[in-house]
């Protein structure tokens, strides 16, 4: 299991991030916009969990896909969290390619 993992006792998690969690179970699919781009990855505000950050980073996209542009609307689905930082890690599968 990685170091990220989700390995806190539920009574150490914030009220928040545990609605995050079960708002967002893994395999859940998620629409969102791009709210930061950095060389790893794109940070996400997730629709409808309007303090959820989702987390896509670019070792989980295709070969050759190049990074959502800041402002891109896209689609994914959850695929971790992770209770140190309170982000919900998404596999993203849509967007559209600005570069």
């Amino acid at each position: 299991m990685p170091d990220d993992a989700c390995t806190s006792e539920p009574d150490n998690l914030s009220p928040e991030w545990s609605a995050t969690v079960s708002a967002l179970p893994v395999g859940t699919l998620i629409t969102g916009q791009v709210i930061a781009r950095r060389p790893f990855g794109v940070f996400i505000r997730i629709d409808h969990v309007p303090r959820a950050v989702g987390m896509a980073d670019i070792g989980s996209m295709p070969t050759g896909a190049s990074l959502p542009a800041l402002g891109d609307r896209v689609s994914g689905e959850v695929v971790w969290h992770t209770d140190h930082n309170h982000e919900v890690r998404i596999r993203l599968s849509d967007w559209i390619d600005h570069s």
